[in-house]
């Protein structure tokens, strides 16, 4: 038996425990072919065997030792029957796509197509539907939640506003959950906008009575003033997505211009997602790998390994991709509770 397996979109804390799982848990008589830069790697036959020797203690590591791309096949009908070769050409049993929404879109997509095709999700913004947790997340949190956390001292030493940038496109998982970790005094977030003046109250009150305040804003973040999201909008990836960033900058120079205190603006961006994975991200990436195998090895394709609860449970791929999952109202109320 030949499997392949690959590793798309951006990189995350945990990938090395999926793809060290997968191998640790295939039988001796079957080949495993690492494809490189995730679904690139098919196009240009690029790949390595993978054994034992060559994931071993791979899972302390972030990164992915097959490194990844954002490579899109479905833009044209010669890269979709390219895979389609190079999964026949090498006679492939199976193929492993490890991936958030677009990898995801792209393993639904040759799955149709009757490849044998079994998903791993992976986002650091943790909105795969389906699936309680994704590996990545809960590393990014606890590196957001450490630089509020320094945060705090020299904006209370400066009596400044620090506005803190951080993941999430559409999904204010990560910004919520180290903010509410780290006692940000108001956190922002895609799925519930506020209105400039709703911003200034806000930190107006905070300041006077505290004076200092550190906001943590997610990159998707807007205004209800605004209508579009701030961005490079001249740089679009493989998928169609803007690049995102700069929302903590604005919100700084307008704050300051509306109030006159004193303000700063930090992006954390990718530190959110390298480095070492914690210790819950190796274990949920080295459950998914073990479950994905065992999906291969039973012959149930099409199919998405899922964390519900304390059970990795697999579920159709379709179901992963079907919606964004969003921090939900309740949640959020939970915030608010400490803002100010």
């Amino acid at each position: 038996m030949r499997i392949g397996i690959l590793t798309g979109g951006g990189d995350c804390p945990g990938l090395n425990a999926v793809i060290r799982g997968i191998v640790k848990r295939a039988p001796k008589d079957v080949e495993i072919l690492g494809f490189m830069y995730g679904w690139k790697g098919l196009l240009t036959e690029e790949y390595t065997f993978l054994t034992d020797d060559d994931v071993e203690g791979i899972h302390i590591l972030g990164g992915t030792i097959l490194g990844t791309s954002r490579t899109n096949p479905l833009k044209s009908e010669e890269t979709k029957k390219k895979v389609i070769e190079t999964y026949e050409k090498l006679n492939l049993d199976a193929l492993i796509a490890i991936g958030g929404d677009d990898t995801l879109s792209v393993a639904a997509f040759y799955s149709a197509m009757k490849l044998n095709v079994v998903g791993v999700p992976k986002t650091i913004d943790n909105d795969v539907s389906n699936t309680d947790y994704t590996f990545g997340f809960h590393t990014a949190v606890n590196v957001g939640a450490d630089a509020i956390d320094r945060l705090h001292s020299t904006a209370k030493s400066h009596r400044r506003i620090i506005f803190v940038e951080l993941m999430g496109r559409e999904a204010g998982w990560i910004t919520l959950e180290a903010g509410l970790a780290a006692g940000a005094h108001l956190i922002l977030i895609p799925e519930y906008p506020l209105t400039l003046g709703e911003i200034e109250r806000i930190l107006k009150k905070r300041m006077e009575s505290k004076h200092y305040a550190v906001v943590a804003v997610a990159e998707g973040f807007k205004p209800t003033e605004l209508e579009d999201v701030v961005a490079d909008k001249s740089e679009v990836d493989a998928f169609g997505h803007i690049r995102l960033g700069g929302i903590a900058h604005y919100l700084a120079e307008v704050i300051k211009q509306r109030t006159g205190y004193d303000t700063r603006s930090v992006v954390l961006g990718h530190l959110l997602r390298g480095g070492t994975p914690t210790a819950f991200d190796r274990i949920l990436g080295t459950r998914y790998g073990v479950k994905a195998m065992e999906l291969v090895l039973e012959g149930d394709f099409g199919r998405m390994v899922a964390l519900r609860g304390n059970e990795i449970i697999s579920v159709p791929i379709e179901y992963g991709i079907a919606t964004k999952k969003l921090v939900p109202y309740e949640y959020y109320k939970l915030a608010e509770i400490f803002f100010g």
